[in-house]
């Protein structure tokens, strides 16, 4: 078929006005002049109208067991204080209650423009009795030994299920080491391995709060005092390594690896990142950076020493939507002087990237995901115009079908 629109933005090139997508099966296979389109290329065409076409947004981090807690939890006094208050709100839950959770969180999303999502799954036991997910969808396996002890037999069925083909889901798995407070040094290694055998990929929480950092690279605070009562076996990094160093012992980070937060890093982590033939990707979170208030997320090193940032929503425990464009708009704000275009990459390409997928731009073999959003203005401020964007998107394509909002 054939998609005609006001503007197209391909994320490869400048946007097109009177600009046109052909799309086969699940792939696109041009884009450009909706005249030189319709010359070259047949089929259906579906005019859009007074829009801007563009690919679909990437989450490329985010918590769907948690959708059902949006504003349960004030701005605690420490990050150790709110991670309390969620794990008794987390004992207060059932699977029922989790599943509905996962179902409110997947409709928000697509009410937003996000086609694709990477989402940390906690209850692995949840994922058989599932319906396919409505949009394109990572699970990542999320691993924590604190504490050893023994699962329960639904547990350990939901666990030996999780990486069960499903041909009608479309997406893929992965997995996810909580954070370096919470997954050992030897899990990190096991994790790693897997990893490269089986080309997995990983995603994990990592210099997220400053109490991280005080746990790992000085050895207390209220965070170390904590998992300490917990039973967390404290001497995995005698050397005092910060966080990041800290997993990079223990692991071989490349690109299959999704790092989340990263706010607390000091100048050898940057050029631990520096000296890597092919970083891990990096996701921030703009509105749960916020909420906590951390340290500033360090934008402008990270895109200096090469590393791809993209963005996510993080968990409405600590945000108060699933809109990526809310996410990209707390970014604008907090880094003035970023190209809306290049916010905008770190909302669909950059995520794309990070998970290893074609997708995110409008080129030929890309996947066809795509989003409509009402624009009359010119095409030099389209990108500050998607940003700005506070209305549900009424138009989705996903894998090249159009999809009923």
């Amino acid at each position: 078929m054939i998609l005609r629109a006001r503007t197209v933005i391909t994320n490869t090139g400048t946007p097109i006005e009177n600009g046109a997508v052909a799309v086969a099966k699940n792939r696109f296979v041009a884009a450009g002049g909706f005249d030189e389109i319709r010359a070259m290329h047949t089929g259906e065409v579906i005019d859009l109208g007074e829009q801007v076409l563009m690919p679909g947004l990437v989450n490329a981090h985010c918590h769907l067991d948690y959708t059902m807690m949006r504003r349960a939890i004030n701005p605690q006094r420490s990050f150790t204080e709110w991670i309390l208050r969620i794990n008794a709100l987390k004992r207060s839950l059932d699977n029922d209650d989790y599943r509905a959770a996962i179902a409110k969180g997947f409709a928000e999303l697509k009410q937003w423009g996000t086609t694709t999502v990477a989402n940390i799954e906690s209850f692995p036991e949840l994922l058989p009795d599932m319906t396919p997910p409505p949009i394109r969808t990572w699970w990542f396996f999320e691993m924590i030994d604190v504490r050893h002890r023994l699962a329960g037999e639904e547990t350990i069925a939901g666990t030996l299920s999780f990486f069960d083909q499903r041909p009608d889901w479309i997406g893929g798995f992965g997995l996810s080491p909580h954070a370096p407070y919470t997954a050992s040094g030897k899990l990190y290694e096991l994790t790693a391995d897997a990893s490269e055998q089986l080309a997995m990929p990983v995603t994990t929480h990592v210099a997220e709060s400053r109490e991280e950092w005080e746990m790992f690279r000085h050895g207390r605070g209220e965070l170390h005092d904590f998992m300490e009562k917990l039973g967390r076996w404290m001497f995995d990094n005698q050397e005092r390594r910060t966080p990041l160093a800290h997993i990079a012992a223990h692991a071989r980070l490349g690109p299959r690896w999704l790092l989340a937060h990263m706010n607390e890093l000091d100048e050898p982590d940057f050029a631990l990142l520096a000296a890597m033939p092919q970083p891990p990707s990096v996701v921030h979170c703009p509105g749960s950076h916020r909420y906590f208030r951390h340290s500033p997320f360090p934008l402008k090193r990270l895109r200096e020493i090469g590393v791809n940032v993209c963005l996510g929503t993080d968990s409405l425990a600590s945000t108060l939507t699933l809109s990526m464009f809310d996410e990209m708009r707390i970014l604008a704000r907090q880094e003035p002087q970023l190209d809306p275009s290049e916010i905008l990459k770190m909302a669909t390409l950059n995520g794309a990237k990070a998970l290893g997928i074609e997708a995110g731009k409008i080129a030929p073999g890309s996947l066809a995901d795509l989003i409509a959003l009402p624009h009359a203005d010119n095409a030099r401020e389209v990108h500050a115009a998607v940003i700005e964007n506070r209305e549900p998107v009424a138009w989705m394509m996903l894998d090249g079908k159009i999809l009923s909002q």
